[in-house]
């Protein structure tokens, strides 16, 4: 294994991972010899931990034991064993007991001490997914996690922690004060600020996000995990620039969520496959779960034209807004995987982050796949200016951060001008794409470029009409 690097900037990874190699090896160690003690004493499971554990473990056609799940899962760990710097939890039994400890609390910082006692604290935003991050980068878990009976199984455990994290009792229970290991301790603030994201200073959240109230050792009041996580910005915090020239207003694409650029991609196919080096779009596959005639007319309307994909962050705003003005033509939101991502030999050269060969952060570098394979939401909108047309929004559910919620203006397919609120994603940050037709000739702008942290509302891209050929 490539050696590992102790502190990134982490513009690719941040909030996914921590970029403290110890923070993350210190999380996987606490919940391996939690659940190892909890094994040995044969603790019962969390009754909805039980549930997964009884699909995967359920005999297959003609009473197969082990089933076809439980020994994929098996294969799983013994694959990723040979990560053993940063795999802790060593089998499925064991990955039980570790989701009972994760899912009857909210995600909080995990604290570790340096070489002079002094504390080092960063988020884990997603725990499940932090548990599971190398092991999906198995050949394994890339048959098991896009199984429909496995997502079946693990969106009733997802919705059981979700229920709790929309619950006050998350919110009691919680990581929100300002404690170590709490999301607004002066590490968990400096996480939150980066990147601009709020102003420097004591007030700066509060002047950013609307909270009910002002104390952060009473968590800005938020009565849940969820409800801090989809909050909302303080009017003006996030303005948008609206020339007076209605003309060039029109031209304009604004950015639909804070997010990091992932990739552009021009000349879209309508069908694309996916192999384990490269990650090309699929619009057949991505605007449609079962793409019958209805799926195909929807993506040939985009075949060859532009695909911007950004992503978002646990820290980040995690609500939708409308890039255009336009009409809602339709909206859905298609079920779809949680974990399944592409294996690959670990980070590229030239990654900002990691050094080439580093297992973690395969779902990160699979986004592209994710596109076709995750749950997500689909959103429609004829803008107003015909050079731009048709534009497709879709909204990835990552992991555990996968329920979509779209608005009621897109469930009534009303009129949105832009920063109108199309959806949100619950629990945490995601990723997503913004479709254009072929006929839309877009220019994105100079600061539009991967790994570049995007704020909601800025001018990402515009439109113009497009120059005869020969």
């Amino acid at each position: 294994m490539a050696p590992s690097r102790e502190v990134t900037a982490f513009t690719r990874y941040g909030g996914w991972i921590p970029s403290d190699d110890r923070v993350y090896r210190h999380f996987h160690t606490r919940l391996a010899d939690s659940a190892r003690k909890k094994r040995g004493t044969f603790v019962q499971h969390n009754p909805a931990v039980q549930a997964l554990a009884d699909a995967i473990n359920k005999p297959g056609p003609g009473g197969q034991t082990p089933s076809l799940m439980r020994t994929l899962f098996d294969n799983i760990f013994l694959q990723a064993a040979k990560e053993y710097n940063f795999v802790k939890i060593k089998s499925f039994d064991e990955l039980l007991y570790a989701l009972d400890h994760v899912i009857v609390k909210p995600p909080e910082f995990e604290v570790v001490k340096d070489d002079n006692g002094n504390p080092v604290g960063e988020p884990v935003g997603v725990p499940i997914y932090l548990l599971l991050d190398i092991p999906s980068n198995t050949a394994a878990a890339y048959d098991l996690f896009r199984l429909p009976a496995f997502n079946k199984a693990m969106k009733t455990l997802l919705d059981y922690w979700g229920a709790y994290l929309s619950n006050p009792a998350s919110g009691s229970n919680s990581s929100l004060n300002t404690g170590e290991k709490g999301w607004f301790s002066p590490a968990g603030m400096a996480k939150l600020s980066s990147q601009g994201r709020i102003p420097p200073g004591p007030n700066g959240f509060v002047q950013t996000y609307v909270s009910p109230n002002d104390d952060p050792d009473k968590g800005f009041g938020y009565e849940s995990w969820d409800a801090f996580f989809v909050r909302e910005f303080q009017k003006g915090a996030r303005p948008y620039y609206i020339p007076d020239n209605p003309k060039l207003a029109a031209t304009l694409i604004h950015s639909a969520c804070e997010s990091t650029v992932l990739r552009i991609e021009t000349r879209v196919k309508l069908h694309d496959q996916f192999w384990l080096k490269g990650q090309p779009y699929s619009l057949y596959n991505i605007l449609d779960a079962n793409p019958g005639p209805s799926g195909v007319k929807r993506a040939e309307k985009f075949t060859k034209g532009t695909i911007y994909q950004a992503f978002l962050s646990p820290q980040d705003f995690h609500r939708w807004h409308a890039p255009v003005d336009g009409k809602i033509v339709d909206g859905y939101v298609l079920d779809g995987s949680y974990y399944a991502v592409i294996p690959d030999a670990g980070a590229d050269i030239g990654d900002p982050d990691l050094v080439p060969g580093d297992p973690r952060g395969g779902l990160i570098r699979s986004q592209p796949f994710l596109t076709l394979s995750a749950t997500r939401a689909v959103i429609f909108i004829e803008a107003d200016n015909p050079l731009i047309g048709l534009i497709c929004f879709v909204g990835l559910g990552m992991c555990e951060v996968s329920t979509c919620e779209i608005s009621q203006k897109v469930k009534n397919k009303e009129r949105v001008k832009v920063g109108d609120e199309l959806g949100m994603f619950h629990f945490g940050g995601s990723s997503h794409v913004l479709i254009f037709n072929n006929n839309a000739a877009i220019t994105f702008a100079d600061n539009v470029e991967p790994d570049t942290h995007i704020k909601i509302h800025s001018i990402i891209a515009q439109v113009h009409e497009k120059v005869p050929k020969d």
